[in-house]
């Protein structure tokens, strides 16, 4: 037993841990400022353990022979997951939310095992490039969904009869209709109803300036993408 303590470079320890505490929580400190779900400790948490996790499998292989020194690593690659899909969240009118939080979350444990397994140039460089997609290109890409072509919509009218209005105030500007189903709000009323709507514009322009156009159109009572 003491053999095997010594075999234990706690020097070594203490640092993959440190680091894996500072990867994690610079990718938290990002999703913390814009009150993600998942935010600075829950990232540490993650990146601190799955760095554990895989010098745990180190240790165990240098004591037993026959023993696979990635097998507890794959495992959290797997559970992770199931982290993940707790962040992820469908509000009322099936707008999707997490996505990032949960790939941030799986990222931070890949880091974890790299730091765990020693591999610390993968380490640093991948949580810098993850900090960058998750922050520095956060409004690159809110600037290009803003202007694509394809637009999706939650629309909520006043009565039924609104919505063939609608579809033809979308048709008389050049606006095709990809796809259309009902959607369920407790926010309206019982008259009221409220869809689902996909549009495909003839040319490329701001999404800001669709909404206000179509905001106008008669028996809307709310609009938002999606």
């Amino acid at each position: 037993m003491l053999q095997n303590l010594t075999e234990l470079d706690i020097i070594d320890t203490l640092i993959k841990l440190v680091l894996a505490l500072l990867c994690g929580g610079i990718l938290g400190i990002e999703r913390g400022r814009k009150k993600r779900p998942a935010g600075f400790r829950t990232y540490m948490l993650v990146c601190l353990g799955a760095a554990l996790v895989m010098m745990t499998n180190e240790y165990v292989s240098r004591i037993y022979s026959n023993v696979d020194p990635s097998r507890m690593g794959a495992q959290v690659i797997s559970g992770i997951g199931f982290l993940g899909a707790g962040t992820i969240i469908v509000t009322g009118n099936n707008r999707v939310k997490g996505l990032t939080t949960a790939a941030g979350l799986w990222a931070a444990a890949c880091i974890g095992l790299a730091i765990g397994i020693g591999y610390y140039s993968g380490a640093l460089i991948g949580c810098a490039m993850i900090f960058v997609a998750m922050a520095a290109l956060h409004n690159v890409d809110e600037r290009v969904m803003a202007h694509t072509k394809v637009l999706n919509l939650y629309v909520e009218f006043e009565k039924l009869s609104n919505v063939g209005r609608f579809i033809e105030y979308i048709k008389e500007r050049d606006i095709r209709v990809s796809d259309l189903e009902i959607a369920r709000s407790g926010a309206i009323d019982e008259i009221g109803i409220a869809i689902l709507i996909t549009l495909r514009l003839p040319k490329k322009q701001t999404h800001a300036a669709i909404l206000s156009l179509l905001n106008c159109a008669e028996g809307v009572s709310f609009i938002e993408e999606v």
